[in-house]
């Protein structure tokens, strides 16, 4: 199977109402060609599973500056007002997780495992609704997993079948939400054949990857 496709034809794979995960952490390792190209769809109430909403003028910023989102689960929102703006007003729906714990949430979807009881959060706003159980005579919250319609992920160097290579800080949250989605669609810096990576250096393995994104 030919994976390689274009970044609008990558684009035209998410549909209104979809669940996203888009990878990266302030636009490092953040598939910004897919996000433009979304952008210029304008594709409506997605749900986002994100770490943070990068810049309003870059990486999934952009978006949010569009209102295509009706839920944003993200760790952190310091760096993009609009992100701000629209939680409290009402205007779109933010749950805001720590960062360990969204990790671990999606870990969780990946593998197949029912959730996890972490002491983050413990004693804050973060525990409000949630099971708190003692074990070993401390507190821990359970979180559940999460999963995506699509995985939307960006890599550095991607062989033809989709093995992959993450340059330094960008690999961040792309190997793990490979594993979340039932659609993974890699944006490529760079294509190259099968065998050109060193089978110990890839970082994350082409079964995950439904589809490459590159320019055309």
């Amino acid at each position: 199977m030919n994976k390689i496709i274009s970044i609008k034809d990558a684009a035209e794979k998410v549909h209104e109402g979809m669940t996203i995960m888009i990878g990266g952490i302030l636009a490092i390792g953040t598939p910004e060609k897919i996000i433009d190209a979304l952008v210029e769809r304008n594709v409506k109430n997605l749900n986002l599973i994100c770490d943070d909403t990068g810049f309003p003028d870059r990486g999934v910023g952009k978006m949010v500056v569009n209102k295509q989102f009706k839920k944003m689960i993200i760790s952190h929102a310091g760096t993009n007002p609009e992100t701000a703006r629209q939680m409290n007003s009402g205007e779109t729906e933010v749950e805001l997780v720590p960062m360990g714990t969204l990790v671990e949430r999606i870990r969780c979807g990946g593998y197949g495992l029912g959730g996890i009881f972490t002491p983050t959060g413990v004693g804050t706003y973060v525990e409000i609704g949630k099971e708190k159980r003692v074990i070993d005579g401390k507190e821990y919250l359970f979180e559940t997993p999460l999963r995506a319609d699509v995985a939307l992920i960006r890599a550095s160097i991607v062989d033809k079948k989709g093995n992959m290579v993450f340059n330094k800080t960008m690999k961040n949250f792309n190997p793990i939400m490979a594993t979340a989605a039932d659609l993974v669609i890699v944006e490529a810096d760079k294509v190259v054949e099968v065998g050109e990576i060193d089978p110990e250096g890839v970082m994350c393995s082409g079964i995950f990857v439904d589809y490459i994104a590159i320019d055309q």
